[in-house]
């Protein structure tokens, strides 16, 4: 009688379930925005964190203001985003364009859509690259908006490309299989 495959099987199938949750913590710390939940029993927060990390996902935690915010790469420069799923594209603030080589004059300024105080002025671009964890989209749609912006906007034309966002709570799943 063979049992070596069925007792390696077995102890292979032991050996994730045991490691799954070590993983998971160590995908947390550099993929999520907060600390990992001190207790050890299970909760809704151990779940998604856990599902987001074997689908491929990244959880970002509610911040104080209400938001949430992803630091991604683009153009092989980090940036600070606030995820914005009401802004049509990516949006960069004069600073932050500056910082990934993004140059403009106050005449390539254009209206480009309309906000809360009225028309928003800024300058089209296209972003080669934008990395969030393991996630990459190319030539994405943005703009520039060199004044009244504080910090850049992660919009549809980068989170369109993305298995889904979703809201569970105070956590937002960005990708995976959800």
């Amino acid at each position: 009688m063979r049992t070596g495959p069925i007792i390696l099987l077995v102890a292979t199938v032991a050996f994730v379930s045991w490691i799954a949750p070590g993983l998971s913590a160590h995908k947390e710390e550099r993929s999520v925005m907060a600390p990992a939940p001190a207790s050890s029993e299970p909760s809704s927060e151990a779940e998604t964190r856990r599902e987001a990390w074997l689908t491929g996902g990244t959880v970002l935690e509610r911040q104080g203001d209400g938001h949430f915010y992803a630091d991604a790469e683009v153009d092989s420069r980090q940036t600070h985003f606030l995820v914005d799923t009401g802004a049509t594209i990516v949006a960069l603030t004069g600073v932050d364009a500056r910082a990934i080589g993004l140059t403009w004059e106050d005449a390539d300024l254009v209206p480009i859509g309309r906000g809360a105080s009225g028309t928003v002025y800024g300058v089209p671009a296209r972003l080669e690259r934008i990395r969030l964890d393991g996630f990459e989209a190319r030539n994405v749609d943005a703009a520039i908006i060199p004044e009244g912006l504080d910090v850049s906007l992660l919009g549809q034309s980068f989170l369109a490309q993305l298995r889904g966002v979703r809201i569970d709570g105070d956590r937002m799943v960005l990708g995976g299989n959800i």
